[in-house]
């Protein structure tokens, strides 16, 4: 039999190691929807919106380094770019396949026409259409090298009815390379980097993902230098563990103490982070940045020093130059501030809240408590980010997913999807908000159809709860920001998922027991404070200027009971800004 297009697609994805396509299959997909029939080594995942399978594919690329979507012609791939956007921002390796109407009705505002040039063009790092079966390897072999390498998307564009025509061999390479080379500054720019670290007394040490594979170099460096050592929430899970020194996390969904240590510093040395939120940096202190990427060096704050580098071997290459500091004063100091917000943060766990009103933080904690050493969590862009930023604790094996640079909403449910699938034998808990799991609720059938144990908690705050707080900090008061929600455990039994309800603070940690225990999927709706408050570690004078101005004009508007509950709901933050 001869082998066609479609059947060469399949081929050279099994020959990667892509083992699934996250795909709605579609007219000029079906083709390469038989292939994968007939193959019968890959699966063909059939969920129920396209943005889901490329958040599911991102999730997959990232916990297992490539991953594969599709979407048909015109709607069908247009559904990806989301997803896409969002693996592309995460450096996750996907290959997309963006079919297209028939090669012969291109430039004919033909039924579904779309020039997938243009409209993947922002997102992705390779981005072709072969029009002809000698085109297609060659492209396809191209996107796979370039989504390995860079660290992104490639999309092929794929006509329909090339799927159908015989297929030709490349005159390329079908091997892919993914070398890993060794990169460190020169010789000269370690030196005089160890003469400015020992120049300093006070110094901490800030790690983003880049650093993911340096844990022991960086607790190396910083027991060194006597340097707390602060993480982005990217590079938490590697960086938090087993690390006596950390401090925490900075930024909008981190902790004062990591702040604090920044800005008391006289050099901070940035590895690996690309860090977005100027106004967290310290303005007086030093800085030096070490980053894979060069042309990151210096766009996030005025830098000192900018080297690039792998971080471990870099860290490996500078350690032998660096002496041993003796004080370990203010090391100390951070320590101990640190011990002290996180007693602070406790304040929330030990009271849980009433009913109906549960404190979102009691939830994330009983679960760090009760979740697997190796579990995977996925974590919805919003408040559930606070408490997942926050609650959830390292222990060197876990993972945690989220949209953290492309920042969207409904990421969490579909990424699980594609961690359970990944991941089998792992533990997955999806910490899901009311907004998210609404926008892309059919997929809770994909986990059903594919029999996934995965675990949604649902912090069930009937708002969109980040927007509500960005719009009260702004000084306005927040409008169209409620949910008006269904019974979501009963949704979810009739999908053919456990649908547990939790309302009173008191059930949180048995209804968690029960879930995490349940052979198969469950969703556990709990009933979240609507009015809980994420304060960030920088409380600006025009933050709470804000918040006053917004409860003004609620009180003004006859929303009084709005102001008491808030207020009632948050007097601890409240007595850490006063």
């Amino acid at each position: 039999m001869v082998k066609n297009v479609a059947d060469q697609l399949v081929e050279m994805l099994v020959n990667n190691g892509i083992k699934r396509i996250y795909a709605v299959t579609g007219d000029s997909l079906n083709e390469v929807n038989d292939a994968v029939r007939r193959e019968g080594s890959i699966q063909w995942i059939h969920v129920r919106h396209e943005e889901a399978g490329a958040f599911a594919a991102s999730a997959e690329a990232q916990l297992s380094g490539f991953a594969c979507c599709a979407g048909s012609s015109g709607p069908g791939h247009v559904h990806l770019i989301n997803g896409l956007y969002d693996a592309h921002k995460a450096g996750a390796p996907v290959i997309a396949i963006a079919s297209t109407v028939m090669s012969m009705e291109f430039g004919t505002d033909y039924f579904q026409e779309t020039n997938t040039i243009k409209l993947f063009d922002d997102c992705s790092h390779y981005n072709q259409i072969a029009t002809t079966p000698a085109q297609f390897p060659r492209m396809l072999q191209a996107g796979i090298q370039y989504a390995l390498n860079k660290k992104g998307v490639s999309v092929i564009g794929l006509p329909g009815d090339l799927t159908k025509m015989n297929a030709e061999e490349g005159v390329s390479s079908t091997q892919n390379y993914n070398p890993v080379p060794e990169v460190r500054p020169s010789a000269t720019d370690l030196k005089q980097l160890a003469q400015l670290i020992d120049e300093h007394k006070k110094i901490v040490v800030f790690c983003g993902i880049g650093a993911a594979d340096s844990h022991d170099e960086v607790v190396n460096l910083s027991n060194k230098l006597n340097a707390p050592v602060g993480y982005s929430f990217k590079g938490k899970m590697s960086i938090q563990y087993d690390n006596p020194n950390e401090v925490g996390m900075t930024g909008l969904l981190g902790l004062p103490s990591a702040f604090h240590s920044m800005h008391e510093c006289d050099l901070l040395i940035l590895l690996g982070t690309d860090f977005p939120y100027a106004q967290f940096m310290p303005p007086k202190c030093k800085i030096v940045q070490v980053d894979i990427k060069s042309e990151r060096l210096g766009r996030r704050a005025k830098v000192d020093m900018g080297l690039c580098g792998n971080i471990k071997d870099t860290l490996t290459a500078l350690l032998p130059l660096v002496a041993q500091k003796k004080d370990d004063s203010f090391l100390k100091e951070q320590l101990e501030f640190y011990a002290e917000v996180k007693k602070q943060m406790q304040g929330y766990v030990n009271d849980g809240g009433e009913t109906d009103n549960i404190h979102p933080e009691k939830v994330a904690s009983i679960l760090d408590e009760l979740a697997a050493d190796d579990a995977i969590f996925t974590v919805d862009t919003g408040m559930s980010c606070v408490w997942g930023a926050r609650y959830i604790n390292a222990t060197g094996k876990r993972e945690l997913l989220g949209s953290f640079n492309h920042g969207s909403m409904a990421n969490a449910m579909p990424m699980a999807i594609g961690a359970a699938l990944t991941c089998p034998n792992r533990q997955v808990i999806a910490m899901c908000g009311d907004g998210g799991l609404s926008m892309l609720l059919g997929d809770l059938a994909t986990i059903v159809q594919y029999k996934l144990p995965v675990k949604i908690i649902l912090f069930n705050n009937r708002s969109l709860g980040m927007v509500k707080l960005e719009m009260e900090v702004a000084g306005l008061p927040d409008w169209q920001t409620d949910m008006v929600n269904p019974d979501f455990a009963l949704v979810a039994q009739a999908m053919g998922i456990k649908g547990i309800t939790v309302t009173e603070p008191d059930n949180v940690k048995q209804a968690l027991q029960e879930a995490l225990q349940h052979k198969g999927p469950v969703l556990i709706n709990i009933m979240t404070d609507p009015n809980a408050l994420a304060m960030p570690p920088k409380i600006e004078f025009e933050q709470v200027k804000g918040m006053a101005l917004s409860m003004t004009k609620l009180v003004l508007n006859g929303r009084m009971d709005e102001v008491l509950d808030t207020v009632k709901a948050n007097y601890k933050h409240l007595k850490e800004v006063l």
